[in-house]
């Protein structure tokens, strides 16, 4: 169960050092290996293995009318895998897609990551603080 956010540097090849806290774990269940894909709110999703083909099993079973979605998350995977210092290599057109440059955060999401621009997170987490939280999240936050 991946969970927390770090606020990390891509180096001018476009790799972020994986934190030491998920290295291990990543190891353990996917021997290193992970997918990137498009995430609809403009960052990147990264799933370990093993999640990936779950998650991309799933969106195979969407009826037609979901073909885009299923261009956006399948159409635009790519695999990576984690060298022996711990660095998993963007691609450059997925950095681009989602605004990518050097400050990036990357959220643990329990089976997953998120990886986000790290000003674009900012500003989208402090828009989302503007707003009424969900009924949902009430009973059980307060």
């Amino acid at each position: 169960m991946f969970q927390g956010a770090s606020s990390l540097n891509l180096d001018g090849k476009g790799r972020l050092s994986v934190p030491t806290r998920h290295r291990d774990a990543l190891m353990a269940m996917a021997e290193g290996q992970v997918t990137f894909t498009k995430h609809p709110h403009g960052c990147l999703m990264l799933f370990p293995r093993p999640e990936w083909l779950q998650f991309r099993e799933r969106i195979a079973q969407m009826p037609m009318n979901a073909q885009w979605w299923k261009r956006i998350f399948l159409g635009n995977a790519m695999d990576a895998e984690m060298d022996a210092t711990g660095r998993l290599l963007v691609s450059p057109e997925l950095r681009e897609a989602a605004g990518l440059t050097k400050e990036v955060v990357l959220l643990g999401m329990g089976n997953h990551f998120e990886l986000w621009d790290k000003a674009t997170y900012e500003a989208r987490e402090a828009e989302a603080m503007q707003q009424e939280m969900p009924a949902a999240f009430q009973d059980f936050v307060f």
